[in-house]
């Protein structure tokens, strides 16, 4: 990953591509499977297999973020080694906002127990 400090120096740390989250899938359109990685979005490998979409697309991201640090550009960190506080905010219309409140009440729920239990929800 790079970081860019205040004072203008920047600090490069290796990032290891396999940690990022790669996904591969048929695509009808090309009659071959895609691999695509989630922090790289733009990026993608076709390939006969899904083992060989895999590997095409783990050496692209490799290759990519070894171009990104020898240019100085920011690295995207890897969705599994980033720290989580376990807190986000959404807004939301009012009228959804009471009903939801209204909901939990009637559940005897907080209203953070009911976001809990329909964001959990298969």
């Amino acid at each position: 990953m790079t970081k860019r400090s205040g004072s203008g120096v920047t600090v490069v740390r290796a990032v290891d591509a396999t940690k990022y989250e790669y996904v591969v899938a048929w695509s009808e359109e090309d009659q071959e499977f895609v691999g695509g990685c989630v922090e790289f979005p733009s990026l993608s490998w076709l390939a006969a297999t899904g083992e060989a979409a895999l590997e095409g697309i783990t050496e692209l991201v490799s290759e990519v973020v070894a171009d990104l640090i020898q240019s100085g550009e920011v690295v995207p960190e890897p969705l599994a080694t980033r720290a989580y506080s376990g807190r986000f905010q959404m807004r939301v219309p009012p009228a959804l906002h009471a009903r939801l409140v209204r909901e939990a009440a009637r559940q005897g729920l907080s209203l953070n127990a009911l976001a809990l239990m329909k964001l959990s929800a298969p």
